[in-house]
């Protein structure tokens, strides 16, 4: 089955399209680097916990958003190869990731998948 890395991304508001951009970039080069699939998700029907949300999970602050993205991968092999060619792929040099969210406040992870259905 294959291997999934899945972000959550605090983003302001105002720059969602900026974010989208980017995404749009970096998803390319993932998938040049051996990725399946690529998915950024903006937060439209978000809850706010009493304990935990993904607002909380990565310190949103009141002018920000949540983007929940994911990589999909064929196997975890593949992803290591991957992201270590992606982080020196010269197309991620060119990124202003700061002037757009706070890479410091991601929350990432690699997870193997143990049940997939498709319709």
């Amino acid at each position: 089955m294959n291997y999934v890395d899945g972000y959550l991304v605090p983003v302001k508001t105002a720059n969602r399209e900026a974010y989208r951009a980017m995404a749009e970039v970096a998803s390319q080069v993932f998938i040049d680097h051996g990725a399946v699939h690529v998915a950024e998700c903006w937060g439209d029907d978000m809850m706010r916990g009493k304990h935990t949300d993904f607002f909380m999970a990565v310190q949103a602050e009141e002018n920000e958003n949540v983007v929940f993205s994911w990589i999909s991968w064929p196997d975890k092999e593949t992803r290591d190869r991957g992201n270590q060619a992606a982080m020196a792929d010269p197309r991620f040099d060119e990124m202003q990731v700061e002037a757009v969210f706070d890479p410091l406040r991601i929350v990432f992870s690699g997870f193997q998948t143990i049940v997939d259905h498709k319709a």
